[in-house]
């Protein structure tokens, strides 16, 4: 066993290993005197990395002529200092014929680099004047006193060092293993990216990524490395482009970074950023539970209103987005649905509106779209006082309202949840905002979708005296024909399946009006997306038979089913007119490959 201070060890452990040809001693302070060094001459690779006292042992060195590597580097300049350094420096690469590469990074060794011996010897370091007609393979210049590796003459193949990206790449490849060096070339590759072009960016990402592979602990690696990822990735003139095994190995590590270092604002910050600019959420679905879990902690554990918790919650609301029911049900089985509850508590108690309690209420109408066990969870962690509360402390916030009242046409669009929403202070808001003008017509269109839900369930479910159903059905009726049929919408549906419920629900037709009020605007504004949707789901079926189905006589509903069928034909008209467009498209790509 090595005991520290022991001198005996090296000598008596090195002493049984003539045959030796490669020796690392990095950081061992008690190797002064390396006398027994003479004894390995088959030693062709020697690495002295942050040993102390190296020039009382050059002598000994220098008599390994087998040496092909030699590195004496120091990682602080305070310990490179060398008496007559261009003499020490000449002295090693004379007595090392077979000397390939030579670290000499943060000592002095390289010299001022004179003029006066510039011009004499050749070289802008004067102790390599015998190697300029025979370069070196490899000389480390990173950090070196009086800065090196900005000279112009240097009489090596590859140099690593911080004047330029050549040498900065270099300079990460060599030191992979050497994290206290590592993050400072990081730095300058960060700068690189920051301030000028890289133009080896391949290069640049691999050594990046292996950097903050194999150094997941040390925070200032992974800070640097993300850094740095978020600008290679910004990159959209990328040649060639990021394959799908890169994006998810950039990915992957990043959110090895985030979780290792997940209460650490400014690493939290980069890897966010860097997410940013993938596709989201279809570039990260394979690493998509991993994800959630960092963004709920970022949005619940991390400073409040700060940009960390800003961006966290954006991206969690685009995960949310355009993912399938499995998605959405494992969101609110890490807890989305409490968490963004937890947000919109503290906004209420302090009477913050912003755009994270925006979001939030957005994230949950994402969530819970089609996905009833997180419409219960919503409804199951007192959601509904806190529509209230909004409703009542912000109410001409647009955006807020319209989150709100989309994530309750969620909740009334399940038949088990709608009798907690059955009573009088719920329907009386709902009933209000159906006359609401707030961000054109999605309000007003919303509140009359939770509203036709509820009614869907015919005059036996109605349990409460006031509002009557029929004057709440009226005021939907009211409400629908003040729309315009050509409004532009902020929602996307990704199925009509509950909307082409309601237009089969003949016993109250102010539902049918509803529904295919909706169905006539979408196809009609948007043919492209929902045309093929409503065919897709048998809707034209279903507005077939609303056509044939006879009108039963009321005398609230007079007139109305004339609208209803007015609408229906609407919807019938575009899908066939989109359907006629694609086929004429079709037939000319056709005959122009004809």
């Amino acid at each position: 066993m090595y005991i520290h201070g022991d001198r005996r060890y090296f000598p008596l452990l090195l002493g049984s290993l003539p045959n030796l040809t490669d020796l690392d001693l990095s950081g061992c302070s008690d190797v002064e005197n390396l006398d027994y060094l003479t004894k390995l001459t088959n030693l062709t690779s020697l690495t002295l990395h942050n040993t102390f006292k190296i020039q009382e042992s050059l002598p000994y060195i220098c008599q390994l002529k087998t040496l092909r590597h030699l590195d004496i580097s120091q990682s602080t300049d305070k310990m490179g200092v060398y008496q007559k350094e261009n003499e020490a420096l000449a002295y090693i690469v004379t007595n090392l014929p077979n000397l390939e590469s030579l670290d000499i990074s943060g000592t002095n060794l390289a010299g001022t680099g004179v003029a006066s011996v510039e011009a004499s010897s050749g070289t802008d370091i004067p102790g390599l004047a015998s190697r300029v007609n025979r370069p070196l393979e490899f000389l480390g210049l990173y950090g070196t006193h009086h800065g090196a590796c900005r000279r112009h003459d240097i009489p090596a193949k590859h140099i690593s060092g911080d004047k330029d990206e050549n040498q900065i790449l270099v300079a990460a490849a060599a030191y992979l293993e050497r994290p206290d060096i590592l993050q400072r070339v990081l730095n300058d590759l960060y700068q690189l990216f920051r301030y000028e072009n890289c133009q080896n960016i391949p290069k640049a990402l691999a050594v990046v990524l292996e950097a903050m592979d194999r150094h997941l602990t040390t925070k200032h690696i992974q800070i640097s490395g993300s850094a740095t990822l978020f600008y290679i990735v910004k990159n959209k003139e990328f040649v060639p482009p990021l394959t799908c095994r890169t994006r998810r190995a950039i990915i992957t590590t990043l959110l090895n970074g985030m979780n290792t270092h997940r209460n650490d604002d400014t690493m939290m910050r980069n890897g966010c950023l860097t997410l940013c600019q993938f596709k989201i959420p279809y570039d990260v679905l394979f690493e998509y539970k991993r994800l959630v879990g960092i963004l709920l902690h970022i949005v619940s554990e991390m400073e409040q209103e700060g940009f960390v918790q800003r961006i966290g919650i954006y991206l969690l609301n685009s995960l949310a987005c355009q993912v399938d029911g499995t998605q959405k049900q494992l969101l609110g089985d890490l807890g989305a649905i409490n968490r963004m509850l937890v947000i919109i508590d503290d906004r209420v108690s302090r009477k913050v509106c912003d755009d994270v309690l925006e979001v939030a209420w957005s994230t949950m109408w994402n969530v819970t779209d089609e996905t009833a066990i997180n419409c219960k969870r919503f409804l199951d962690g007192n959601g509904m006082r806190y529509f209230l509360d909004c409703l009542k402390l912000f109410p001409q916030k647009d955006e807020l309202m319209r989150n709100m009242m989309g994530l309750l046409g969620n909740v009334a669009e399940v038949e088990e949840l709608r009798p907690k929403l059955m009573t009088t202070e719920y329907i009386s808001v709902f009933a209000t905002l159906i006359d609401s003008s707030s961000d054109g017509i999605e309000v007003s269109y919303n509140a009359a979708g939770v509203l036709s839900h509820i009614a869907s369930d015919g005059p036996s479910k109605w349990t409460i005296e006031e509002p009557t159903r029929e004057y709440v059905l009226n005021r939907m009726v009211e409400a629908i024909n003040r729309w315009s049929l050509t409004s532009e919408r902020n929602i996307n549906y990704r199925s009509f399946e509950p909307i082409l419920h309601l237009a089969k629900v003949s016993h109250t037709p102010e539902c049918q009006y509803w529904a295919v009020w909706a169905l006539a605007n979408l196809t009609q504004v948007y043919p492209e997306r929902y045309c093929a949707v409503v065919e897709a789901e048998g809707g034209l079926a279903i507005l077939e038979e609303v056509l044939e189905t006879p009108a039963h006589w009321n005398p609230r509903t007079e007139g109305l089913y004339e609208g209803i069928k007015k609408l229906a034909m609407e919807v019938i008209r575009s899908c066939r007119k989109q359907r006629a467009g694609l086929a004429a498209t079709e037939t000319d790509v056709l005959q122009l490959d004809g």
